[in-house]
């Protein structure tokens, strides 16, 4: 987290509007894995950010902020991973290549 951190840092330093920043996380070592977090650990992480920012920007921010996870985001796990509160949509690499896999994406409830 502490990277994440340091990242967010960098970014609330500057902005002066939050208004259309959206957020994606996608763990280091799940980019061009075909790896993906559970559920429960991307929604830990989502949460530590959403915490991050009420606690350095404001509970507002963190309340309208979309938090996106990537990292190997399929058909197969999509709904698992929407189901977590914090987590507000997904980052699609690869599987958006696949129009049938990147359509079942798109309508996951």
């Amino acid at each position: 987290m502490d990277v994440l951190e340091r990242q967010l840092q960098a970014y609330a330093n500057e902005m002066e509007s939050w208004d259309k920043f959206v957020l994606a996380y996608e763990p280091v070592w799940a980019i061009g894995t075909g790896v993906t977090a559970s559920p429960e650990q991307a929604q830990e992480v989502h949460k530590n950010l959403r915490d991050w920012l009420t606690e350095n920007v404001s509970k507002g921010v963190a309340d309208s902020l979309r938090i996106i996870y990537g990292g190997s985001v399929s058909s197969g796990n999509c709904e698992e991973l929407k189901s977590m509160v914090d987590i507000d949509g997904f980052l699609v690499g690869g599987a958006s290549l696949k129009p049938e896999e990147f359509e079942k994406i798109s309508t996951c409830d």
